[in-house]
């Protein structure tokens, strides 16, 4: 069983956007997938309340309360983390995680708040580069924030392991519990490969 953390002190960066996908992602590749939320607002939960039956199982788990065990049969599982966790907590989620996922928002406060926030994990040992990816999100290329983003998150390091673009593809899918893999091709072809790279280093090379 592979777990993988998605966590930023940071609100509105897209963790539940991030989590939500991931967990779509092996869905659809019938990886018996489990996604726990950790946060009270339960937004993932909410999330895989509007799926559709007719699409491949996903196991919800609430994790606000501290619940993180989860049936054997799972093979995969994501964790949506909260905004503002503590340290105890926080180190609590690392424990459990093999791969940590950091979404970063292309904005000068979001670059700064992530930079300190790797900044202390790192200097306090609660975290090992070699388990935590940075992940530069709604990002729109050829602009001078995204340079800014990605020479910053360089500077870090620790591996940036995808840009994943500003689209709408990701609010249409949302609205029916969907990840952007079960929409047609056709219309998340761009979408899906910039995913590639934040797969092949969660998996390890595993192919998309």
């Amino acid at each position: 069983m592979k777990r993988i953390l998605v966590v930023n002190p940071k609100g509105g960066c897209g963790k539940s956007t991030l989590a939500t996908n991931l967990a779509s992602y092996y869905a659809t590749w019938e990886v018996p997938v489990a996604l726990i939320d950790l946060d009270a607002q339960q937004s993932s939960l909410e999330w895989l309340d509007q799926r559709s039956g007719a699409l491949y199982p996903i196991e919800g788990i609430d994790g606000s309360r501290g619940r993180l065990s989860v049936p054997g049969r799972i093979q995969r599982v994501v964790m949506d983390a909260p905004a503002r966790t503590g340290k105890n907590q926080l180190q609590r989620y690392f424990n459990q995680a093999d791969e940590i996922l950091i979404p970063v928002l292309p904005s000068p406060i979001d670059i700064r708040a992530a930079g300190h926030f790797v900044g202390e994990l790192l200097l306090e040992g609660m975290l090992k580069k070699s388990r935590v990816g940075l992940v530069a999100n709604r990002v729109r290329e050829n602009t001078l924030i995204y340079s800014n983003l990605e020479r910053f998150l360089r500077t870090l390091k620790v591996p940036l392991v995808a840009h994943l673009r500003d689209t709408q593809n990701y609010i249409r899918a949302a609205e029916g519990g969907r990840g952007i893999f079960e929409m047609a091709p056709y219309l998340v072809d761009r979408d899906i490969e910039t995913w590639r790279p934040l797969i092949k280093w969660v998996e390890k090379n595993r192919r998309l």
